[in-house]
């Protein structure tokens, strides 16, 4: 006896379908899943059989195969305990295979013999949404993100039974709409002061370049950050679709709730690897990287992370994803994230020779935290200072989000109608067409070089920022050595910084 099930299963940010081979033959009474189970799909054996006890269903005592078929990775979770269960059923001529023809199963299974949802609904159900698609009644608002044709919300095992086995009428489920909202941003008024900073804040928002603060506590870098999200156009309804279906694969679904601000994530300095880049023992989730996708990932006291974790950040921020490949799995997730970090200038944070309370050694070890490749992502380095006592209590607000919005838009504009990418994305060997550069910038630029002061990878770098400058004054051909220079001074040395030279 045999029949064959389709569902689906996780696979970093997106669901990947499979079909639930179930086979109920003679031998002595056992339970198998083969096809790469992770431990939470081996553990179905037990859910599943507390499940149809309960449901007034027998349990078949005989030799039970389950096979996951349909890729080769390994499948985890417990979404398939559904598909198991009506597998069961139609083996054993309970329910007739006429019966679930083009339809999928996705839910948990309660020992009570009740659906529940599991994590990475939205994605699961994109994967078979060719299918009529059955998932647990709390699950349809989160299920309906994916914008499945068919889909149906049962509360129990024995409810959907009925309806398979009678021809009964399927539950009617609230056909919630997927609605967008504009959430809530702080606004680059309430900055007082710091106008060096407010203009690398909006060089950053408009070319989408990796920004560094360093300098010591109560300077405002955070706040500074926080107002980011709010200077970056609002996300389109694909980036908006692809935060959502990494929300749900994350196990932080919204519901039917779509926003269109760019994500803001400020993990703790504690945070390990694979919570940062995505990974896991079971199966593989994404991090912080994937959920700041089309937003910004902001790292408060930079100095306080892992050194490897640090680094881990190196080639997702190169390429806009994150590959991990595991022993029998390997996933792509999307990080094409603005990275904004913020440090102090040492330790103990004082900013100043005269304040400075830490040794040479621990200036030394807070230093190595900070390798070269990793500040070489940077494409704006600014040195904060604490503002002054005029600013701080000045009554005149700054100028608002609001109205630098529209320039980084503008900005925005520009650079996709020339180029078809953000300024910070100008491969290297098209610099020369969309950033060139005059003879006086060219000339500064390679005195610069020969002295040792840039990489090759920070020249290329400086001609980005260049760019992004240029545009925002309304240069959009050549860039002329003002440009430049300006932004080789948001460029500074933050060992320099550090180490007070």
């Amino acid at each position: 006896m045999y029949a064959a099930i389709r569902s689906a299963t996780l696979l970093g940010t997106r669901g990947a379908p499979i079909v639930v081979e179930s086979h109920v033959g003679v031998g002595i009474p056992a339970f198998t899943v083969v096809g790469l189970p992770d431990e939470g799909c081996r553990e179905s054996r037990d859910r599943v059989r507390a499940a149809l006890l309960s449901s007034g269903l027998e349990w078949p005592n005989r030799r039970i195969t389950i096979n996951l078929a349909g890729t080769a990775e390994r499948k985890g979770g417990a979404g398939m305990d559904l598909a198991i269960a009506i597998g069961l059923l139609v083996a054993q001529e309970v329910i007739h295979p006429s019966a679930i023809e083009r339809m999928a199963f996705i839910a948990e299974l309660g020992l009570d013999g009740s659906l529940r949802p599991t994590a990475g609904m939205a994605p699961l159900v994109d994967a078979v949404s060719d299918c009529e698609v059955v998932v647990a009644g709390s699950a349809v608002a989160e299920s309906m993100l994916a914008r499945p044709p068919r889909l149906h919300g049962v509360g129990t095992l024995r409810e959907l039974v009925e309806v398979l086995m009678n021809n009964q009428p399927w539950p009617e489920i609230d056909q919630i709409p997927v609605h967008v909202v504009e959430d809530p941003v702080a606004d680059l008024a309430d900055v007082r002061g710091q106008h060096s900073a407010r203009l690398a804040l909006e060089v950053a928002a408009s070319g989408f370049h990796h920004m560094l603060m360093v300098g010591p506590p109560g300077a405002g870098k955070s706040m500074l950050a926080r107002r980011l999200p709010g200077l970056l156009p609002r996300l389109t309804d694909d980036e908006a679709f692809t935060c959502a279906m990494v929300r749900s694969a994350a196990g932080i679904g919204s519901g039917v709730t779509v926003a269109t601000a760019p994500p803001f994530r400020s993990p703790h300095h504690s945070v390990s690897m694979a919570a940062m880049v995505g990974g896991g023992s079971s199966y593989i989730r994404p991090g912080e990287l994937s959920l700041a996708s089309h937003g910004v990932l902001f790292l408060d006291e930079m100095g306080e992370f892992a050194p490897t974790v640090l680094d881990a950040l190196r080639q997702p921020l190169e390429e806009g994803v994150v590959s991990i490949a595991r022993a029998h799995s390997s996933v792509t997730m999307p990080a094409k994230c603005l990275l904004i970090a913020a440090t102090n200038p040492c330790p103990c944070g004082a900013g100043t020779p005269t304040r400075c309370h830490c040794t040479p050694h621990a200036k030394q070890r807070y230093l190595r935290r900070f390798s070269g490749p990793l500040l070489d992502r940077f494409d704006v380095r600014i040195h904060l200072v604490k503002p002054s006592t005029v600013d701080l209590t000045s009554d005149s607000p700054g100028e608002s989000s609001a109205v630098v919005a529209q320039r980084v838009a503008h900005v925005h504009r520009v650079s996709l109608e020339r180029q078809g990418c953000l300024n910070s994305a100008i491969s290297a060997e098209h610099l020369d067409e969309v950033a060139p550069l005059s003879r006086d910038a060219m000339v500064w630029l390679r005195r610069k070089l020969d002295d040792g002061h840039l990489s090759g990878r920070g020249y290329h770098r400086i001609r980005r920022v260049a760019r992004t400058l240029a545009d925002m004054h309304g240069e959009h051909e050549v860039i002329k050595s003002d440009w430049v220079e300006t932004a080789v001074s948001m460029r500074v040395s933050v060992v320099t910084q550090t180490e007070f030279h």
